[in-house]
């Protein structure tokens, strides 16, 4: 995905709480929608936990945060659960969402081509269009980085 002018549309797709969102959900904020690759993995982890401490401040410069993986509903309730995340997870096995936003690449993991999702964080505008994206997303102060971008949209 590239940036344009033209708002996201979504699909609805599974999520924690028992629901189901689009980017369509979170219209009237901005919201940061960050991909990873998977539940309960160290990196993913981690990336979790920075958005989740950030986010009252998040929440005070008016912005909603969700991630996404290809996890199920399931895993992502206990993952959710187990780290405390404030924020609610989409589950996207069929990978709508993550085609749309163009995540899902070519990986080498331990010497085998897979594909899966390249982490990556896009920043969308209370009207649904995407003014800042984070493509190779490595952990260690993105989700700093990701809150100095939503305190400017402010």
């Amino acid at each position: 995905m590239t940036q344009n002018n033209s708002p996201v549309q979504s699909p609805s797709l599974a999520a924690t709480g028992g629901g189901e969102l689009s980017i369509e959900s979170f219209r009237g904020a901005p919201v940061v929608v960050y991909f990873y690759p998977r539940d309960n993995t160290p990196g993913c982890t981690r990336e979790g936990q920075a958005f989740r401490d950030l986010y009252p401040e998040f929440e005070a410069s008016g912005c909603a945060v969700v991630g996404v993986s290809r996890d199920s509903v399931r895993t992502h309730e206990n993952f959710k659960a187990k780290h405390e995340f404030p924020f609610e997870l989409i589950a996207d096995p069929d990978e709508k969402l993550c085609r749309l936003f163009d995540v899902i690449k070519e990986k080498n993991m331990y010497g085998k081509k897979a594909m899966g999702i390249e982490r990556s964080t896009f920043l969308l505008d209370a009207d649904g269009r995407v003014v800042r994206e984070w493509r190779k997303v490595k952990v260690p102060g993105h989700a700093e980085e990701v809150l100095e971008a939503a305190r400017e949209l402010a």
